[in-house]
């Protein structure tokens, strides 16, 4: 059982290189420190207006977007309430698209999955082959466009595009790790709804989720009747549409943060960011497999974070805990069963091609590399 640890003001500042959280530029972190506002002022209506419209600008979408005080993993529950009646469709290759399998079995529907060993990515002929062979169909095809546990970047675009052939069965991807730093068109690929959380690409505090919403997933939840109650599509948007608000109230000071941020974000554009973060995506597999070995079938390697295979049988957690102390920069370790097999750099957000260098050298150093 957990014991009290009392929290202090003593520690050291680390730059962080995990899957997420990762860094927050400091203007962003001060535009939290505005006064309090009440949720229902005209003031609040021009913030979370202008964080939806510039989200949709930054984008790329036509498709309505919620931001909610939340995690993104309340996007799992609340596409699976609100779209599916019956049965899911669920791709697994690692941990969190193993996860919204979980998620959707314990909110009771009947899920179907495509199994995959660990670091192989998910192809389009399989998903095809479970929709064909379905006799019932699918309401919907959940996937992880990028999974953080394996470092494996999914072909959601392709898997996407044959969906389109089923009109009646809905796209639903987590992109929490990967949105932002990773260029993906929406509505060309028939993506019903993307959801991510703002503490990984988009280089926020945690503690906001974002979704976009299709028209047909919106009517979808109006003729199913049946939905979530914080999450749902009616609830977040007709609200919106009306007020120009949150339904509930929302993290004010987070959603100051987000307007900062986006701005930045705008100004880069979606594209300047993708491209960055493939210069920083490419640099970092370059040193991994100088060293080591990658661990995601090849061809497939996510652009955020990669996920490196331990060859030469270091001491990940002493390295990890070494370069914190001697350098202050923090990575990560494998993921469950493969935490001592892998080790994973999270290249996301406002990082560059050098500050990404920066800890590779560390590694190197308290390595022996």
């Amino acid at each position: 059982m957990s014991k009290k640890r009392e929290y202090n003001d003593e520690y050291p500042d680390k730059t962080l290189y995990l899957p997420g959280p990762t860094e927050v530029p400091e203007d962003v972190i001060d535009a939290m420190a505005e006064p309090v506002f009440g949720h229902r002022m005209d003031r609040m209506t021009d913030l979370y207006t202008t964080i939806v419209e510039d989200t949709k600008e930054f984008l790329g979408t036509q498709n309505d977007v919620i931001i909610l005080t939340a995690s993104g993993t309340e996007f799992w529950e609340a596409t699976t309430l609100n779209l599916v009646e019956d049965r899911m469709l669920v791709p697994t290759s690692g941990a969190f698209s193993e996860r919204q399998a979980n998620v959707a079995e314990r909110l009771g529907k009947d899920v179907d999955r495509i199994d995959y060993e660990w670091g192989t990515a998910v192809k389009p002929e399989d998903v095809r082959d479970a929709l064909e062979a379905s006799d019932g169909g699918y309401d919907v095809v959940g996937m992880v466009m990028n999974e953080t546990s394996t470092g494996v970047r999914n072909p959601v675009e392709e898997i996407g595009d044959l969906i389109g052939e089923y009109p009646d069965t809905y796209f639903v991807v987590d992109a929490i790790s990967c949105l932002g730093g990773d260029l993906i068109d929406i509505e060309a690929h028939n993506i019903d709804c993307i959801f991510t959380s703002v503490q990984k690409a988009f280089a926020m505090p945690p503690g906001l989720a974002v979704c976009t919403v299709s028209d047909e997933a919106y009517e979808r939840e109006v003729q199913k009747g049946e939905s979530s109650w914080y999450g749902g599509f009616r609830r977040c948007l007709d609200y919106y549409d009306r007020k120009g608000q949150t339904h509930s109230t929302p993290a004010i000071p987070l959603m100051l943060a987000y307007r900062k941020q986006m701005k930045h974000m705008l100004e880069e554009s979606h594209e300047g960011r993708d491209e960055r973060h493939r210069e920083m995506a490419s640099y970092t597999r370059e040193w991994a497999r100088e060293h080591f070995d990658l661990y995601p079938e090849e061809g497939y390697e996510s652009r955020t974070v990669t996920c490196i295979e331990n060859t030469q049988g270091i001491d990940v957690a002493e390295t990890i805990e070494r370069v914190s102390e001697e350098y202050d920069m923090v990575f990560s370790n494998g993921y469950g069963d493969i935490g001592e097999k892998t080790f994973r750099i999270g290249h996301m957000g406002e990082h560059t091609v050098e500050s990404i260098q920066a800890l590779t050298d560390a590694i190197e150093d308290v390595a022996d590399l």
